[in-house]
């Protein structure tokens, strides 16, 4: 069955949308990149067929723009493309439409993506490699592509970040002894994704400033809690569990008998 255009009108809510009506009825809408591909125009006929290809063709076209929206404010992995088309119910014959389009105009570069990323969370973040490994690969970002960017990660920038994580760490565990307080910034350091061999590099250059009347003064205040939590067992089991706490939390031997003849324990 053939019908006419009868009217083309400019939706007031969407700019570039049209409406376009059918021997007087409302029939579809349509995005101005459509109207133009098939020159509709008033008292052009359209037949089911024809109907069918501009009302799929509308429908890459919404896609289309929905996604160059997503992509407008930063650059973005394909993965991420297509779960927000997914999230926007677009299916798949149109989203390999989109996709390829996308590609074709050179808007998706997983590669570029990767660099990026690596580049940015290099200055802005104190994360290692591994980290920064995982973030792109939940992505889904290939691990060649993941591998090249990350190779632009250079040495200096590695060691730069990592000391500035472990420093940061020194300050934030101050409270706690000098072997146990390495201890913590050594993981701290695994935890952002840093290799063994650089955590080993950055802690031997890092210079550890040691207060020993505040090391004293928190020993004091960690045997007196201890001392306390053991109150129910006899006098030498309870200097014996007291001593294994405090050397389980990094204080020195003599430190802790020190502590205990001072209280006369």
């Amino acid at each position: 069955m053939v019908k006419k255009i009868t009217m083309i009108e400019a939706q007031k809510k969407h700019a570039g949308r049209y409406n376009i009506y059918l021997d007087g009825e409302y029939e579809f809408g349509v995005s101005e990149s459509v109207l133009i591909n098939f020159k509709l125009m008033k008292g052009m006929e359209i037949d089911k067929n024809m109907q069918s290809d501009i009302t799929k063709s509308d429908s890459v076209s919404k896609a289309y723009s929905k996604a160059l929206d997503y992509i407008s404010h930063q650059l973005r992995a394909e993965s991420e493309v297509i779960e927000k088309l997914k999230k926007l119910e677009v299916d798949e014959a149109t989203m390999a439409e989109v996709m390829a389009k996308l590609y074709e105009q050179n808007l998706l570069n997983d590669q570029k993506f990767a660099d990026s990323y690596v580049r940015t969370m290099a200055i802005t973040s104190d994360k290692g490699p591994t980290v920064i490994r995982q973030n792109l690969k939940a992505k889904k970002i290939d691990d060649n592509i993941i591998e090249n960017a990350l190779a632009e990660f250079d040495n200096n920038t590695l060691v730069e970040n990592a000391t500035k994580a472990a420093e940061k760490s020194m300050k934030h565990y101050h409270r706690i002894p000098e072997k146990m307080r390495l201890q913590k910034v050594r993981v701290a350091l695994m935890t952002k994704g840093f290799s063994t061999d650089l955590i080993n590099q950055v802690l031997n250059d890092l210079v550890v400033e040691t207060d020993e009347e505040d090391e004293w003064y928190n020993l004091t205040v960690q045997a007196e809690k201890v001392w306390q939590r053991n109150r129910k067992y006899d006098n030498r089991t309870r200097i014996m569990k007291t001593k294994q706490s405090l050397f389980g939390k990094g204080y020195q031997m003599d430190d802790v008998n020190r502590w205990m003849e001072e209280n006369n324990y």
